[in-house]
């Protein structure tokens, strides 16, 4: 047990009845025991009628009451915390008698908080299997999904065997916390597993955590639509979907198999997923689609181009999935423009947001140019607005300071309600760090940047961030985002990033781990403005471990997942030996 301590500050009084009848307060102290999870404990005070804990969660912002009344019998209380949100907390007991009240001294956070972020294994760890390929949190961050594309069981279905059988043939984990404990519930594999589909490129969880939705983008049958014959091999890498249910009892089964309606070879069908919080409207990527189509509802049959993408919209309708829509960019797409790279619904389903990393077009800001093809790779975000049944072309749009091979689009995130939206550009070049910066020069290639843009009634650019350490180049910031449903909390992966530091708040100045990666936060302040948050670290740093890759934010902002695909130790489940290396490209995740 690690203690982690102390900032002192003075003690305070206030008298409940009569101040001079007051008494000296115990001494706080702090733990950090368990996951995301800090415990407080202090020696009991004869004659108290009861304790209560109070946080300041920033150091600056104030104390407020956290705990319940805790009974003078009681001297301890454990407390779940956002770890990357607590660096600058700082806490006191209130102890109270009849007579009076008083606070205790404030014991502060110290130290990087490496023994309170939780990893994640599987359950089958294995060399190459790169575990935490993609991350999904239910909305109370309670219910965790974990992929691995590499992983290599032939069985099917669920809590099969996990043999070496079926090369590449991918898995998805599932943990759930039930009683404030973490365990592994479900080892999740396709019902037509088979070698080389990569199940689980893509993930994604309802709300309530109930309904996983997984993509596999080479799987290679030629069924279209719902529940088709998945049994054939006769379209290689057209992609597949597949939508698994939890009961009650926290029992999984698949419950749809989904396939484009017009499948090919290498569509790349289930390259990306997302699901509306009900669970009952899926949006799903096909980056290698080649149809000539414009906006929704194109022919989906013609083949002219090539790897143009599309992204194809789920209903469901009395527990039956149908297609709903056929959507691709709202003028013709060039070859290789993979729209459908990155994509996410608003929580009622009503607002798609899609990325086109490989779009060209020179245009800035809001509704541009489409038309020409004057920075390649630059990229793009297509808005689309659903209204009962019909879906419409909305906003195109582009970074305030579009640039060649920048891959504006490769992440994104959505609030809740649709009116937040935030998009990385992992290969923007700018050399400026932190809020607000210098957006015109290239002096720092692919070190990444991400946008925020606000809609009311318009969408607009609110800001455009870049990493707030020291700007590198190929850091790939921007890489993975992800917004907290009110669009006030924003984490950025980059995953290239180089230091060597470890946990929270570490110094970031140096580049001795290459390729560790990094995720930064940011928050949303009182005055609409977006400030720094923690520099977020692995708590076992290590070269090319790959540190987020992946990432998601429980809905309130309390929970982070983060991957590390390359990372190497042997251990197996939750909290076992981070420091082996001895299994190559393993993969895990922390919870932070």
């Amino acid at each position: 047990m690690k203690t982690v301590l102390i900032s002192i500050f003075c003690c305070f009084l206030v008298a409940c009845s009569d101040a001079d009848q007051a008494f000296p307060s115990p001494e706080l102290s702090l733990n950090n025991t368990q996951m995301k999870t800090f415990e407080f404990s202090w020696d009991g005070v004869e004659g108290a009628t009861h304790y209560t804990l109070w946080e300041n969660v920033d150091g600056q912002s104030g104390f407020t009451q956290v705990s319940p009344i805790i009974q003078p019998d009681e001297n301890t209380f454990t407390l779940s915390v956002p770890l990357f949100a607590r660096t600058d907390a700082q806490y006191m007991l209130r102890t109270c008698k009849p007579s009076a009240c008083v606070y205790s001294t404030a014991v502060g956070i110290s130290g990087n908080l490496v023994d309170s972020i939780g990893y994640f294994k599987a359950s089958n760890t294995d060399i190459d299997d790169e575990f935490g390929t993609s991350v999904a949190l239910s909305k109370d961050g309670k219910t965790l999904a974990v992929s691995a594309i590499h992983e290599d069981s032939d069985s099917q279905g669920i809590d099969g065997l996990d043999n070496n059988d079926g090369d590449n043939s991918g898995a998805v984990y599932v943990f759930a916390n039930q009683d404030g404990e973490w365990h592994q519930q479900a080892y999740i594999k396709a019902d037509n597993a088979d070698n080389k589909d990569q199940f689980g490129t893509s993930i994604a969880l309802s709300a309530d955590g109930n309904t996983l939705v997984v993509g596999a983008k080479y799987e290679d049958s030629d069924a279209k639509g719902i529940n088709g014959d998945g049994s054939n091999n006769s379209r290689a890498k057209s992609g597949a979907v597949y939508v698994f249910e939890r009961d009650s009892d926290g029992v999984w089964t698949q419950h749809s198999y989904i396939k484009a309606s017009e499948p090919d070879v290498a569509d790349e069908f289930g390259w990306q997923v997302a699901l509306s919080d009900d669970g009952a409207t899926l949006a799903v990527a096909a980056i290698e689609e080649d149809s000539n189509a414009t906006g929704v509802g194109g022919d989906d049959a013609d083949n002219s181009m090539t790897e143009t993408g599309a992204v194809y919209v789920f209903a469901l309708n009395n527990y039956i999935w149908s297609q709903q829509a056929y959507i691709k960019a709202t003028v013709t797409s060039d070859n290789g423009d993979m729209f459908g790279y990155a994509l996410d619904l608003s929580g009622d389903g009503n607002t798609l947001a899609v990325g086109s990393i490989s779009e060209s077009s020179d245009a800035t800001g809001i509704d541009g140019d489409q038309a020409n093809d004057n920075l390649s790779n630059s990229g793009a975000v297509y808005i689309y607005t659903r209204s009962g049944q019909v879906w419409t072309p909305g906003s195109y749009i582009k970074a305030s300071n579009t640039g060649l091979a920048d891959k504006f689009g490769s992440s994104i995130s959505l609030s809740q309600d649709g009116s937040t939206l935030s998009v990385g550009a992992f290969g923007e070049g700018s050399s400026s760090s932190g809020i607000g910066g210098n957006q015109l020069d290239n002096f720092a290639p692919q070190s990444g940047a991400v946008y925020i843009f606000g809609f009311d009634g318009a969408w607009q650019q609110h800001a455009y961030i870049k990493a707030s350490n020291m700007v590198d180049i190929q850091d790939s910031f921007g890489f993975s985002n992800a917004l907290s449903d009110d669009g006030m909390q924003l984490v950025v992966g980059a995953y290239f990033e180089g230091s060597s530091s470890v946990g929270l708040e570490g110094n970031p100045g140096d580049n001795s781990a290459i390729k560790s990666g990094a995720v930064y936060s940011y928050y949303l302040d009182t005055n609409g403005t977006w400030v720094e948050g923690a520099y977020i670290k692995a708590p076992n740093t290590d070269a090319e471990d790959r540190f987020g890759r992946s990432l998601a934010l429980s809905g309130d902002g309390s929970t982070l997942a983060v991957s590390s695909i390359e990372e190497q130790s042997g251990a197996t489940g939750i909290g076992g030996d981070a420091e082996d290396n001895s299994v190559s490209k393993s993969g895990a995740v922390y919870l932070y």
